[in-house]
């Protein structure tokens, strides 16, 4: 599936001598199983289609589970960095999913949305995803208004996109992983990097 160039950030690999597969990962930030995943992929996966050219290029896709209350908060806060800094949006997505304890129901339980936002962007500040952390929070912060209109943030509407882009795909949990626009719901975050070559193997 194409990628629309506003999200060109979510592109983790680009095969080097012109692509003839995607691989989409769905992720939530706060999913444990979808951090194991990222680790191995980013770690160990990644490097093997790099050193054997094997013309997938793989891409990065939003899965908001609503179990997760905090879930959505640090996907719009992904897309925020990605807004004001694109090569900051993969460093932002490691820092997440290194820390993403910080974000479980048990630490949130007593913090309010626009905290956690400050949060958020105390870490991205942190590791230099963003120059501005006020920026940020001015992309994440529900504006002031008379009348309540549940209008969201600048971040909203491109939380919609993703999360509508994988309902269209039937995608229900994290992570799940789609070989050219096709889910494949064998694949496992706890397989090893041998099982990936395996089944990437079969996908020639």
């Amino acid at each position: 599936m194409n990628l629309d160039s506003a999200y060109a950030a979510h592109q983790l690999f680009v095969a080097a001598h012109g692509q003839q597969h995607t691989l989409e990962v769905y992720l939530d930030y706060t999913c444990p199983f979808s951090a194991k995943l990222w680790r191995t992929l980013t770690s160990e996966v990644i490097p093997h289609i790099a050193e054997t050219s094997l013309g997938v290029s793989i891409v990065f896709r939003h899965q908001v589970q609503p179990w997760h209350p905090t879930s959505t908060l640090l996907h719009e806060a992904s897309l925020a960095v990605e807004k004001l800094n694109p090569p900051g949006f993969v460093p932002f997505s490691q820092a997440l999913f290194e820390h993403q304890r910080e974000y479980f129901d048990e630490a949130n339980v007593e913090k309010t949305r626009a905290e956690t936002y400050r949060q958020l962007a105390d870490l991205a500040a942190s590791i230099n995803a963003i120059d501005d952390r006020q920026a940020m929070l001015q992309l994440l912060d529900i504006q002031p208004s008379v009348e309540a209109r549940n209008a969201g943030n600048a971040v909203t509407n491109d939380l919609k996109y993703h999360i509508r882009l994988a309902r269209a795909k039937a995608v229900h949990v994290s992570p799940t992983v789609a070989f050219d626009g096709v889910a494949d719901d064998s694949v496992s975050s706890s397989w090893t990097l041998d099982q990936w070559k395996t089944w990437l193997a079969q996908k020639k």
